[in-house]
């Protein structure tokens, strides 16, 4: 049956158990995922478009320092918060992003003006925080995405220790069909810990980590970036919906399936263009959220939770 609107969120994939995470941070996580989730929940129940959902959805979880995007973002091998964005409108399949943000406050906001701007799809590093600029986006100080917390897991890593193999804080993303029959995605990121060399993961390039067609469905991925980009995992799923006629959440499975089969980790969150929605990861956790019209919000982290 089709449902009138459909959110599903992600906080990123990882090894987060009860144990590691501890009382306080899974109540953080959760409340960051619940007010991610109604931001764009609200914006679906007043007939918005799934376009502007996405975008509310991902700024409330690039403001949250528990995640890793935007503020909280994790440091670069040179002690630098270096900020990815994308989003896609799945009715024209127009498309945003940005790599290498380091003033824009909202990533998420600037791939969307990237987009309506339409003259180019991705933009990096000091261009894009000037279009950004020029765009009359909010700019802040570098070191405003900057917490102690990622600061000392680039130390344990740069000390010969291995924090972001044993617990990911991962990508944030958002997909969404609205009222309309249309779909979109938007993904953010701060990449990985310790990351060298201008590193770019999957995040902000279209079809591997963020992609979205109303003929198939909306993805958004969190993971290991670089096996994303080989697998070209969004549209690859978007594809088994559209030719193979799968239902998203049965390509997304496969296709994850597929990640793990080139040794990647990871997961991704679907919605299709019939409103069906939900996620597929191999790792033991992901936080992750869903929202339908006319159905409580479920909100989970850990793999015993389906």
């Amino acid at each position: 049956m089709t449902q009138d609107w459909t959110l599903v969120i992600h906080g990123g994939s990882g090894s987060m158990t009860r144990a590691n995470l501890g009382p306080d941070g899974d109540a953080a996580g959760r409340a960051g995922l619940a007010a991610a989730l109604e931001a764009g929940s609200a914006i679906l129940r007043d007939g918005g478009s799934a376009l502007d959902a996405v975008e509310a959805a991902v700024r409330v979880l690039e403001e949250d320092p528990h995640f890793n995007a935007g503020r909280g973002s994790v440091f670069s091998w040179d002690g630098v918060n270096e900020l990815d964005a994308a989003i896609m409108d799945g009715r024209t399949r127009d498309a945003g992003a940005v790599t290498g943000v380091t003033t824009t406050r909202a990533p998420v906001s600037l791939a969307r003006a990237v987009l309506a701007d339409g003259r180019h799809v991705l933009l990096s590093g000091a261009g894009a925080d000037g279009f950004a600029r020029t765009a009359g986006l909010e700019q802040v100080a570098p070191d405003w995405f900057a917490i102690p917390e990622r600061r000392r897991q680039l130390d344990e890593i740069k000390a010969g220790g291995g924090f972001d193999a044993d617990m990911k804080y991962g990508t944030v993303g958002a997909v969404a069909r609205d009222r309309h029959g249309h779909v979109a995605a938007a993904t953010s990121t701060g990449g990985l810990t310790a990351k060298r060399w201008g590193r770019i993961g999957d995040t902000p390039l279209i079809g591997a980590g963020t992609y979205a067609d109303d003929r198939a469905a909306a993805i958004s991925c969190t993971g290991a970036g670089e096996v994303f980009i080989r697998a070209a995992a969004a549209h690859e799923i978007a594809a088994r919906v559209r030719i193979g006629g799968a239902l998203a959440v049965d390509a997304a499975g496969e296709v994850i399936a597929d990640i793990g089969a080139l040794g990647g980790k990871g997961g991704t969150i679907v919605v299709g263009s019939d409103g069906s929605g939900g996620w597929a990861f191999n790792t033991p956790a992901m936080y992750r959220a869903i929202a339908r019209s006319g159905d409580e919000p479920r909100i989970a982290i850990y793999g015993d939770e389906e």
